[in-house]
C-alpha cells in the first residue's frame, strides 16, 4: 500500500509543470500547425470551388457562343442559298427571254425566206407552166 507523505506534493508539482511545459513547447504548437492547415485547406476547397464555377460559367458561355455561331451560320447559308436561288431565277428567265427573242427571230426569217421563195416560185411558176406544157404538147 502506498503511504501519502510529502513526496507526493512534489509529484504533483512535478506533473504540473511538465503538463505546463509540454503544453508551451509541443500541444500549442501542433495546435496552431493544424489551425493554420485547416485554414490552408478551406482556402484551397474555396479556390478550387470558384474555380469549378468559373470553368463551368465559361463552359456554358462557350457553348452559348458555338451555339449562336452555327445559328448564324446557318443564316448566311440559308440567305446564300436564297440569293443563289433568285439569281438563277433571274439568269434562267433572262436566258429564256433571250432565247425566245432569238426563236422569234428565227421564225421571222423563216418566215421571210419562205415569202420570198414562194413570190420567186410564184413569179416562176408561169415559166414553169409553160416550159411543162411544152414539154408535154411536144413543144421543145
Amino acid at each position: 500500500m502506498v503511504i501519502p507523505d510529502k513526496t507526493i506534493f512534489i509529484q504533483a508539482a512535478n506533473f504540473i509543470v511538465t503538463v505546463f511545459v509540454l503544453n508551451v513547447l509541443l500541444i500549442k504548437p501542433i495546435r496552431e500547425i493544424i489551425k493554420k492547415r485547416k485554414g490552408l485547406m478551406a482556402d484551397q476547397m474555396e479556390k478550387i470551388e470558384g474555380f469549378n464555377k468559373n470553368a463551368t460559367e465559361k463552359m456554358a458561355d462557350y457553348e452559348a457562343q458555338l451555339a449562336s455561331a452555327r445559328a448564324e451560320a446557318n443564316e448566311v447559308r440559308s440567305s446564300a442559298k436564297e440569293e443563289a436561288t433568285a439569281e438563277e431565277q433571274k439568269l434562267m428567265a433572262e436566258a429564256g427571254k433571250e432565247a425566245s427573242g432569238t426563236i422569234q427571230a428565227a421564225r421571222a426569217e423563216i418566215e421571210k425566206e419562205v415569202q420570198a421563195a414562194m413570190g420567186q416560185l410564184t413569179k416562176d411558176i408561169d415559166k414553169f407552166a409553160e416550159a411543162a406544157t411544152g414539154k408535154i404538147l411536144g413543144q421543145a
